[in-house]
């Protein structure tokens, strides 16, 4: 990606750059799948602040009507190999916070903040 080269000139660290090319393809996967209207598409924000430490991506779509939740441990899915369903698990492990806000005129905005080295 094209992204790991910018974010790697600029002192982000392999780790951190890593996790974000991950968390993008999972917000971006579930904007073409879940969000997505005729005519409309998604849109991809970065926001790095090297003076904060922290990485902001958004993806918005035009599904307000949808709003995502990750899958907790307590659901249970009527296939034991499900094909999907992982992604905001994937999300929630891998960023340090994420929500869902809306995106007028009827959208919504998935953010996700990356700061922290895993385990860290």
């Amino acid at each position: 990606m094209r992204f790991s080269k910018s974010a790697r000139s600029r002192g982000v660290s392999p780790e951190l750059t890593e996790r974000a090319e991950l968390v993008v393809a999972e917000l971006a996967a579930n904007a073409v799948l879940h969000g997505r209207l005729p005519g409309r598409c998604f849109r991809l924000t970065l926001v790095l602040d090297p003076a904060a430490g922290h990485l902001r991506i958004e993806v918005s779509d035009a599904r307000g009507d949808l709003s995502p939740r990750p899958r907790r441990p307590t659901d249970t899915a009527p296939d034991p190999l499900p094909t999907g369903g992982r992604g905001l698990t994937l999300v929630t492990a891998l960023a340090d916070h994420w929500d869902c806000v809306p995106y007028p005129p009827s959208g919504k905005t998935v953010r996700a903040v990356l700061t922290r080295a895993v385990g860290a």
